[in-house]
């Protein structure tokens, strides 16, 4: 099994999780319950991150307790098929610190679970969730009201109560206290960013490699995927090569057009390196040089990059409309209104956190703290003159400032005119 992190890790960040709940529910008893994703058909499997965070393990279907003695019991899906025959299978869990293995429940038909599942194949594991409302304790899960990463592990805990009555109201959301946790990244965490990132750099080198009059978007997205794959990684997202026009809608993905001279194209991407997302946004021109309005976009994009640069540090937001003056979204707005008003041509966020999700976790109502990752990507997209312009870089907050994570990407302008100039 290839394990980059430390395996001691997985069972303190498991340990500091449990502090952190009888810290918040000093006269709850109960148990820590997290679900593994499940696999889809029509694209590969990535685990849940907040179960991999926790636990190192990349199977899909299983779910771990952690008694709030730290103990911890995985629930193994039984299938009537041997796995191993269809699939590469993760045994080695107790590696991983996992104090018990046992079956869910009866088998299943096949080699993969569904989340829709029938009642004996979970029974033990339900079992175990109504002694717990006989016994009126809790169940500390992801239940956040704002669910759009949680939708599967929300089904699973509503299939489940609709076989254990009380359930639900035996749930306690942790979601915030998970968030503020995976906020802060660790050493460990810092470098598979950075191989994320430097296979993301090595990506849009070869996009500068394919880029050209008459190129279609697909082969600039097909020479970046190959960088993905022969490194071992993953999409962290959908591929961007939006040129011309196409790069002034914000998440275009189809990237079938014809790359044209005279018109610049977007180029954001990312790669997932052991479930760590880089994010990185460049913008070229298709024939090589800017044009002068192009340049005197470009380097008003730059400007405002830079100049947020110079100000991020802890204890400044992201993005709050109550503290504009320490507000890096609203403080760089203001720059591009009082550089004459293309403000109203920057029309998403200024950036995002960034870890084992390309938006990572994050509480935007705090402010920064050292250890934070963030991106920062502004933007100015004029679609009456086809010139689409956004720069993205990676950062970790320090406690005096920012670090940039994705230096070694070029982004002046005569850079990028050098590169074009230079490709074979």
């Amino acid at each position: 099994m290839k394990t980059i992190v430390n395996p001691s890790v997985y069972r303190e960040r498991r340990n500091a999780l449990v502090e952190a709940i009888r810290q918040e529910y000093p006269d709850k008893g109960g148990t820590v319950c997290l679900f593994a994703g499940f696999e889809q058909e029509h694209f590969p499997f990535i685990q849940e991150s907040n179960f991999f965070y926790y636990t190192g393990i990349i199977e899909p279907g299983v779910v771990l307790l952690i008694d709030l003695d730290g103990k911890t019991t995985l629930y193994l899906p039984q299938f009537a098929q041997n796995r191993a025959v269809w699939v590469t299978t993760q045994p080695e869990y107790k590696q991983l610190g996992i104090d018990k293995v046992e079956f869910l429940g009866n088998a299943m038909h096949g080699y993969t679970a569904k989340p829709f599942f029938e009642q004996a194949e979970y029974a033990k594991l339900l079992q175990h969730f109504a002694a717990l409302v006989q016994e009126r304790k809790v169940l500390f899960t992801l239940a956040p009201k704002r669910a759009m990463h949680y939708s599967q592990q929300l089904f699973l805990l509503e299939r489940a109560g609709s076989f254990v009555p009380g359930l639900q109201d035996s749930i306690h959301d942790i979601s915030r206290l998970t968030a503020r946790m995976r906020q802060v990244k660790s050493k460990d965490e810092l470098g598979l960013l950075y191989q994320a990132i430097d296979v993301t750099c090595m990506a849009h080198e070869a996009a500068v490699q394919t880029i050209a009059p008459d190129v279609s978007e697909a082969e600039v997205h097909a020479a970046i995927e190959y960088v993905f794959i022969a490194a071992q990684t993953k999409p962290a997202f959908t591929t961007i090569v939006g040129g011309g026009k196409n790069g002034t809608v914000l998440h275009y993905t189809d990237n079938k057009d014809l790359l044209r001279t005279g018109d610049l194209v977007v180029v954001d991407i990312g790669a997932m390196y052991e479930h760590y997302c880089g994010d990185l946004t460049r913008t070229y021109p298709v024939g090589g040089k800017f044009s002068a309005r192009q340049k005197e976009i470009y380097n008003l994009v730059l400007a405002t990059q830079k100049y947020i640069e110079s100000i991020a540090k802890p204890g400044m937001w992201l993005s709050n409309k109550e503290k504009p003056d320490q507000s890096l979204h609203h403080l760089a707005q203001k720059f591009l209104n009082e550089k004459g008003g293309y403000d109203k041509y920057f029309m998403h966020g200024l950036g995002h956190f960034l870890g084992l999700d390309v938006h990572d976790v994050g509480d935007y109502n705090e402010p920064l703290k050292s250890g934070n990752v963030i991106t920062i990507e502004p933007g100015i997209y004029i679609a009456e003159e086809n010139i689409g312009v956004r720069i993205e870089d990676n950062y970790w907050i320090v406690d005096d400032g920012i670090v940039c994570l994705s230096e070694q990407l070029p982004k002046e302008v005569d850079e990028i005119e050098e590169l074009m100039a230079k490709k074979r």
